[in-house]
C-alpha cells in the first residue's frame, strides 16, 4: 500500500498540472527572479495582457518585440520583453475565441449595432465553419483576412479599447503589487538571517 502511494505521487502529472507548472514557470518565476526594478517588470505585463486583448492572435509576440524595440529606441521607454511575450499567452488556443466574442460584442455594442448582435453558439459555429479543417491553408488565411478587416475587424478593434484600456491597467498595478510583496518578503527574510 505504502508502496502504491509512492509510485503515485512520483506518476507523471496530469494536464492541469503541467499547466500550472507551465504557468507558474513562464510567468511568475520571471517576475520573482527579475532584477531589473519593479516597473519594468510591472510595464512588460501590461504591454503583454494589452496585446493579449487585441485581435492579432498568432503575432502578439512578434507585435511585443516590435513595441519593445520601438519604445526603446523611439521613447527611450523600458519594459521586460520577457514579461511581454509570455504574458501575451493570456490569449491561446483555448481563450482565444471567448475572448474575440467579447471584443466583437463590446465593438458591436460601443458602435450602436444594437441589433447585430449574436450569441455565443452562433460565434463559435461560423468561427468554426471558416477555420475547421478541410480547408487549405491560403483559403482559411484569405478568409480570416476578409472576416477580421471587413466583417468583424472594425467591432473587434473598437471593443479592444475599452478591455486594452482596463486588463492593462491592471495588469500593471496587479504585477507592481506583486513584485513589490515578493521582494519585501525577499528584504526581510535575508535581514532574518542576517541578524540570526
Amino acid at each position: 500500500m505504502d508502496q502504491l502511494a509512492r509510485s503515485s505521487r512520483h506518476a507523471a502529472p496530469g494536464p492541469w498540472r503541467r499547466f500550472l507548472r507551465v504557468l507558474r514557470y513562464r510567468l511568475v518565476i520571471p517576475i520573482l527572479r527579475s532584477r531589473h526594478s519593479e516597473e519594468y517588470t510591472a510595464r512588460g505585463i501590461m504591454i503583454g495582457v494589452v496585446l493579449a486583448f487585441t485581435p492579432t492572435f498568432g503575432i502578439q509576440m512578434i507585435l511585443a518585440f516590435v513595441i519593445w524595440v520601438g519604445a526603446r529606441r523611439v521613447l527611450r521607454w523600458d519594459f521586460s520583453l520577457v514579461q511581454a511575450t509570455a504574458w501575451t499567452w493570456v490569449a491561446n488556443y483555448v481563450t482565444a475565441i471567448p475572448i474575440y466574442y467579447l471584443l466583437f460584442v463590446t465593438g458591436q455594442l460601443l458602435l450602436g449595432r444594437w441589433n447585430d448582435i449574436s450569441g455565443y453558439a452562433s460565434f463559435l459555429v461560423l468561427f468554426n465553419d471558416t477555420f475547421g479543417e478541410g480547408r487549405g491553408l491560403w483559403e482559411q488565411t484569405r478568409t480570416a483576412a476578409r472576416i477580421l478587416f471587413l466583417d468583424w475587424g472594425l467591432a473587434m478593434c473598437v471593443g479592444a479599447l475599452p478591455w486594452c484600456a482596463l486588463i492593462g491597467w491592471l495588469g500593471y498595478k496587479l504585477g507592481l503589487r506583486f513584485a513589490r510583496r515578493y521582494r519585501a518578503i525577499r528584504a526581510q527574510r535575508i535581514t532574518g538571517r542576517a541578524a540570526g
